[in-house]
């Protein structure tokens, strides 16, 4: 996996913006304005911070050691993935599509129904 192909993906999920909030080098998807995943282009190891369950994110970190807390956010519910080979492709896209939705479903009533979702 590389910057490109994260980022694809990240996109090709309904609803979702890029944006660079904090500053020139740091890629934030949003879905309603709620961030998802965090994917920092200036490092030198590709890492990418995404939300997650806080149970599970404990259970991912004690199982995988390229798994760590959320660099720079809420350990509770943050996660940063190395992506240094050592967990499979399938794995992190699941993770990422377990933080988009985890973001999706926790959006209040009146932003799901403005998206067309429903309750």
């Amino acid at each position: 996996m590389n910057v490109e192909s994260i980022r694809d993906y990240c996109l090709s999920k309904d609803f979702v913006t890029e944006s660079t909030p904090f500053d020139d080098v740091t890629l934030v998807f949003k879905v309603a304005g709620k961030m998802f995943a965090l994917l920092p282009l200036d490092e030198v190891n590709l890492s990418i911070n995404l939300k997650c369950d806080p149970e599970k994110a404990v259970t991912l970190r004690e199982m995988y050691p390229s798994v760590k807390p959320g660099y720079h956010m809420n350990k509770n519910h943050w996660n940063t993935v190395f992506i240094d080979g050592t967990i499979e492709k399938k794995l992190i896209l699941g993770w990422i599509d377990d933080s988009y939705q985890l973001v999706l479903k926790s959006l209040p009533r009146k932003s799901r129904q403005s998206l067309g979702l429903k309750d």
